[in-house]
């Protein structure tokens, strides 16, 4: 049977007396999307937060790829191979694309760029950079000022720009945030050809998303998973329809 990527061991995160993660056991295996879904204030980035290394749990284990790397750093996790796109883009918007790309793949040496100018002659790292632009479709726009980007082709260029780390897997928090539904509908199928190079733990509120990507769907309520299965099983759970998808059942 096929091990499982990621996994979460009985994770536990308060702050005072609000318990923001109680217990959350989850897992990524190989070439799926699992999204985590649930209403605001459900803990899902305090998850993702701990699963990233930004955030330490109270108690628990993050297990990647056969590792216990709850002591490590966000940066440590992102060198053993653990890509990360944020909600907010963390993007230089004053940069060209090729030159936000080029700095990821520095990032995945370690190093800190002081001149670089210098860097943008690197062989090396410019042949990673360009790779990454082709493998998400941007190639064309390397030479385009990051600022000149749809919200959506910078949410492509977050991806490149993990995927010079060379990542065994994504955290993705709600890529989709701030797309219309044309721009929902080509990541959506970005992401789901993605799932094959690394496996995502997608975070998400576009619904129409989660159901078209997911191959499993986990429910975070009051920081507990409450159901996790199918799109159909989650559609069909009571417990879901009353916590977080009445709404969408009753528009």
């Amino acid at each position: 049977m096929t091990e499982a990527l990621l996994q979460t061991c009985a994770i536990c995160k308060s702050f005072g007396a609000l318990e923001a993660s109680k217990d959350v056991s989850l897992d990524l295996f190989p070439g799926e999307i699992h999204a985590l879904i649930g209403p605001n204030g459900a803990g899902k980035s305090t998850l993702i937060a701990q699963i990233s290394g930004a955030l330490r749990p109270d108690s628990g284990q993050v297990i990647f790829d056969g590792q216990d790397v709850t002591p490590l750093t966000t940066t440590q996790r992102a060198r053993a191979g653990l890509g990360r796109t944020f909600q907010i883009s963390a993007l230089a918007m004053e940069f060209t694309v090729l030159q936000n790309v080029v700095l990821g793949a520095l990032g995945q040496r370690g190093k800190v760029y002081r001149f670089f100018g210098n860097v943008m002659r690197d062989k090396a790292l410019l042949e990673r950079a360009e790779d990454a632009l082709e493998q998400v479709g941007l190639a064309e726009f390397r030479n385009f000022v990051t600022a000149e980007l749809s919200h959506g082709q910078r949410r492509q260029l977050e991806v490149a720009v993990a995927l010079t780390l060379q990542p065994k897997a994504f955290l993705m928090d709600e890529p989709m945030a701030g797309l219309g539904a044309e721009g929902s509908h080509r990541l959506t199928g970005f992401l789901d050809g993605l799932r094959h190079r690394a496996p995502i733990l997608l975070v998400e509120h576009d619904m129409d998303a989660v159901f078209a990507l997911a191959d499993r769907i986990s429910v975070l309520v009051y920081g507990e998973i409450i159901a996790t299965g199918t799109a159909d099983e989650i559609k069909s759970d009571p417990r879901v329809r009353e916590a977080y998808l009445g709404e969408e059942d009753a528009a």
